[in-house]
């Protein structure tokens, strides 16, 4: 006799119509109010992250992952803010390095430059513009895989923050951050042994409507 749904599954079909309205909900917030969540609620966001695959061979089982929470207005996250315009600039100066050697790439490239310029003179968003800016850092192994980890690991931190109702913004210059010594001192890890990202996290001024996405059986080609 072949197996039914329930004999395989310990979830029922119910459980998997709200993972699939929570995934269908997901949304990037960029406007949040001035309302605090819970610190309960960030905790519940960060379990989520904590329970998110990693590169178990690449660390060899080590302390693989840190999370560092800055609340709106403290002095620390005035700091990191003006780390995070600095790398924008830095950023911004070496792609127009890259671009006077290249000019075949300023089509592709000249958007994204303008963008981080206005960055490095406005702030990023997300550092300091939500109540909460929640960095993760990554132990790096061999291979390299932090940033993979991290990418599982923000997406599970997402799901759990549209699931309470809160908006959630990738914040993805943290990225390059990590190999700052005065980020990485500030976090208190050790230079060069952490990949990080980061997010930030609110309440949003307004819910954004579903995003059109194609038919799974227009973009799937199954191979026997």
């Amino acid at each position: 006799m072949s197996e039914t749904y329930h004999d395989v599954s310990p979830f029922t079909q119910q459980d998997n119509a709200i993972l699939d309205r929570i995934l269908e909900s997901r949304r990037s917030m960029r406007s949040f109010t001035q309302d605090i969540p819970l610190k309960e609620d960030i905790m519940r966001i960060i379990r989520a992250g904590l329970l998110a695959p990693y590169a178990a061979q690449a660390v060899a089982g080590q302390d693989f992952r840190r999370f560092f929470v800055f609340q709106e207005a403290s002095p620390q996250l005035a700091h990191v803010a003006a780390l995070a315009k600095r790398h924008a600039k830095r950023l911004a100066e070496q792609l127009r390095d890259q671009l006077a050697a290249n000019p075949s790439l300023e089509d592709q490239a000249r958007r994204f430059v303008k963008s981080l310029e206005q960055l490095a003179e406005t702030g990023v968003p997300g550092i300091g513009t939500a109540p909460y800016y929640v960095v993760v850092a990554e132990r790096s192994g061999i291979p390299p895989a932090e940033q993979q980890s991290l990418a599982h690991c923000l997406e599970n931190m997402w799901l759990k923050a549209t699931a309470l109702g809160l908006g959630f913004q990738l914040v993805s210059v943290t990225a390059q951050m990590g190999q700052d010594r005065e980020f990485c001192s500030l976090l208190g890890i050790p230079n060069g042994e952490f990949g990080t990202n980061g997010c930030a996290i609110g309440f949003p001024t307004k819910r954004i409507p579903p995003v059109e996405r194609p038919d799974a059986r227009e973009v799937t080609k199954w191979i026997d």
